[in-house]
């Protein structure tokens, strides 16, 4: 290989087995040891393995195949191991725990809690190390987000506003406190809708892809369909879920509160086995109203 991503996954060949594991092709950065523990059953020589490549206590590259907390370049919410007089030690699930020094935290963190933290190399000593300065590793460019986008968000504080959250694992976010609808915490991870993206590159966003825009763009788009295919739509509020979402791309839920909308309206007529548009027509007409 060419190089190695310190702090990632990497696909390694293994070139030599011993008895305390095998060594792996690190191209430029010479063998690296996966130690006996990590290698799979009936591993040999030539074999490529997706490995996690950090630095061991003595500064050395090393590979395990546990998957880690968060890898270079992520947000994560994370334990503190222990403390010492040089910084805190957090737990992201490998044998080394991974450093915050006492300047790259707010507060000074105690054994036991649990802090939002970017992972990252540190440009002087080349070492993995974490701040709880999230703030300075946002991305700064403007978000390509339209409304409705649906998103990762990782919770990172509450505020008077409501919670910041962290986006797609590359922006800041806010969720108004009108907007949340059950408990939640630093450090949970979500689901989102982007609501709106300000020009000077704020998000704000949603939890539930819900609400009277939501409503109104589905009644559109159910709307829509029935004046392009004859005023009928075979689908009805009692159709599964998955032929929903197959022709609307919305859930059940949307789709129903849609039809609702629009009966109130007075727009559609529902049917036993279809939704028809509301319009004049000769004869008795064959829907049942719902009253």
């Amino acid at each position: 290989m060419d190089f190695i991503r310190l702090g990632d996954y990497n696909r390694m060949t293994v070139v030599k087995t011993v008895d305390f594991g095998v060594y792996l092709d690190g191209g430029d950065e010479g063998e690296v040891l996966l130690p006996a523990r990590y290698v799979p059953e009936g591993c040999k020589e030539g074999d490529e393995l997706d490995v996690f490549v950090y630095l061991d206590n003595e500064e050395r590259l090393v590979a395990t195949t546990l998957e880690p907390k968060a890898r270079v370049g992520d947000f994560a919410w994370l334990e503190v191991a222990w403390v010492n007089e040089y910084g805190a030690f957090l737990d992201w699930g490998l044998m080394k725990d991974l450093f915050c020094p006492f300047r790259e935290q707010k507060m000074k963190m105690e054994k036991g809690k649990s802090y939002i933290v970017h992972v990252h190399l540190d440009d002087e000593s080349y070492r993995i190390v974490a701040s709880a300065k999230v703030e300075h590793y946002f991305d700064t460019s403007l978000p390509p987000y339209q409304h409705g986008d649906e998103v990762d968000l990782l919770v990172w504080q509450k505020t008077d506003l409501g919670f910041k959250v962290i986006v797609d694992n590359r922006y800041a976010g806010l969720v108004y406190s009108n907007q949340v609808f059950k408990d939640i915490h630093a450090g949970d991870r979500l689901k989102g809708y982007i609501d709106v993206v300000r020009e000077d590159g704020k998000i704000d966003v949603m939890l539930q892809p819900t609400g009277w825009r939501m409503t109104k763009e589905t009644s559109d788009v159910l709307l829509d369909y029935l004046k392009a295919n004859g005023g009928v739509c075979r689908l009805t509020d009692k159709s599964p879920a998955g032929d929903i979402y197959e022709q609307f791309q919305v859930s059940k839920k949307n789709f129903k509160k849609a039809v609702g909308d629009l009966y109130k309206r007075r727009l559609i007529i529902i049917c036993d086995d279809c939704i028809r548009l509301n319009r004049p027509k000769p004869g008795p007409g064959r829907g049942r109203r719902r009253g």
